[in-house]
């Protein structure tokens, strides 16, 4: 998952749809709570955090459009919604309320599955992106990672060689701590598809990077390695502005796993 283990809230009254999808959501790696109109889906938002709403257009009451249309006026929560119906117009209304994505009925749940990841890993490069909008420094463990020159020093403050590609990846890192990222998503964000990269290059990077800032590169506790699933960051990043102020903290947000 572009989250590790998001919390899906599924807002569809047909219990049988209801049901395949949160199985199928819950098989890969979500937790998911399922209701089937928008007074339960108020009570559920009210109980617990929600990453991603699974919204379906047409319900009993009060319908999908108008219940996105009250969750957008008070948060980014990204929504999906869901309809039987196809037309354009209602995949147009329904963006227009400010839903994230659109899918009609009847779909495959590994498509959906698909643009849940792709909405999530949309919201957080969006939330990386503002964390960091105006700064000139990025610091962890007592290293800074100058933006604008491009540089990375160590706690010391010497300069320490990196190529261009390092230290893509290693702002990439540091802009995301706390989060899983494929080896597919660090390609996506540091270099692209239409480079003919590959997954193995991300494996050789981080073995550069840890070379030049773990303790000890051979039990690294900065880039954890995750089965399956790929790296994580574990320091806690600080924004500095150009001015030399705090800007932001970027929290990681995951326990460290072994690597």
């Amino acid at each position: 998952m572009a989250v590790p283990n998001p919390n899906i809230l599924v807002v569809e009254d047909d219990r049988e749809t209801r049901t395949l999808i949160a199985k199928y959501l819950r098989n890969n790696a979500c937790n998911v709570t399922a209701v089937s109109d928008g007074r339960e889906m108020s009570r559920a938002m009210a109980d617990h955090r929600v990453d991603l709403i699974i919204l379906d257009v047409m319900l009993p009451g009060e319908d999908g459009l108008s219940l996105c249309r009250k969750v957008r006026a008070e948060a980014q929560t990204p929504i999906i919604m869901l309809t039987a119906r196809g037309e354009d117009v209602d995949r147009i209304v329904g963006l227009e309320m400010g839903a994230d994505d659109y899918l009609p009925k009847p779909f495959n749940p590994r498509e959906l599955l698909a643009r849940i990841n792709a909405v999530l890993r949309r919201q957080a490069a969006a939330q990386a992106a503002s964390s960091i909008e105006g700064a000139s420094t990025l610091t962890f463990e007592g290293w800074h990672i100058d933006l604008r020159l491009r540089e990375l020093r160590n706690p010391e403050g010497a300069r320490v060689a990196v190529t261009s590609a390092e230290f893509d990846l290693l702002r990439t890192f540091c802009e995301r701590p706390g989060r899983v990222l494929s080896r597919d998503s660090l390609l996506d964000l540091t270099q692209g598809r239409s480079t003919g990269s590959f997954e193995r290059s991300i494996d050789v990077l981080v073995s550069r990077i840890r070379r030049k800032i773990e303790p000890n590169p051979t039990d690294p506790t900065l880039i954890k390695t995750v089965r399956s699933g790929g790296y994580l960051f574990t320091p806690r990043t600080q924004v500095a502005s150009p001015q030399g102020t705090q800007a932001a903290s970027i929290e990681a947000v995951a326990a460290p796993l072994s690597s």
